[in-house]
């Protein structure tokens, strides 16, 4: 969906498609430099998880842009509710399906908000024996964060709003928009 579509609803567009394709390129080169030398040849592939439902979008452009074998998986966990902040509070909705153990990891985000939720979820991976847990995250909201992660990957930082678009929803509308966008108050007041 084009932001002309839903002009209305959208207060600004913080990031492109262009942008985001491109960002997602770089990312790419970085990892595929960074694996190249972790990895061993006869070792399996990095494993991509990407955390449902937002990293859709980062997860699908990463893997298809990454000239490396990689691995994919999905894990679903939240800390939102129907609201617009962060609740602090995580629950595993969808465990993954690989086993972890001597595996090279990288958690692919949407966006760290509170960094609650991935700062959970990295100490999950890491204690079940994965050999490193790295995050690569499209967004970041720096004067959100609650806590410090360590992002080995980041795309863009954004000001503390309301962000739709590229995976990231409201009331699981607005997921399928290409840009990045701040949600009009009048959407969610």
């Amino acid at each position: 969906m084009d932001s002309s579509h839903i002009s209305d609803d959208l207060a600004a567009i913080l990031v492109t498609e262009e942008q985001l394709a491109s960002k997602t390129a770089e990312l790419a080169r970085q990892i595929e430099a960074d694996y190249a030398d972790a990895v061993e040849p006869d070792a399996k592939p990095p494993l991509l998880v990407g955390v449902l439902k937002g990293a859709v979008m980062v997860m699908a452009d990463l893997a298809r842009e990454l000239r490396i074998h990689v691995e994919m998986d999905w894990m679903a966990v939240s800390s939102y509710g129907a609201g617009t902040k962060s609740s602090g509070v995580v629950r595993i909705l969808k465990d993954l399906d690989s086993d972890l153990h001597g595996r090279h990891v990288l958690i692919v985000e949407d966006i760290i908000d509170s960094g609650l939720t991935l700062s959970w979820l990295r100490e999950n991976l890491e204690a079940r024996g994965a050999a490193s847990v790295e995050i690569c995250a499209m967004l970041r909201k720096p004067d959100a964060a609650k806590v410090e992660v360590d992002v080995k990957y980041i795309g863009f930082d954004i000001p503390n709003d309301f962000v739709v678009g590229y995976g990231l929803d409201f009331a699981e509308r607005y997921r399928n928009l290409k840009d990045v966008a701040v949600l009009a108050k009048h959407i969610y007041e």
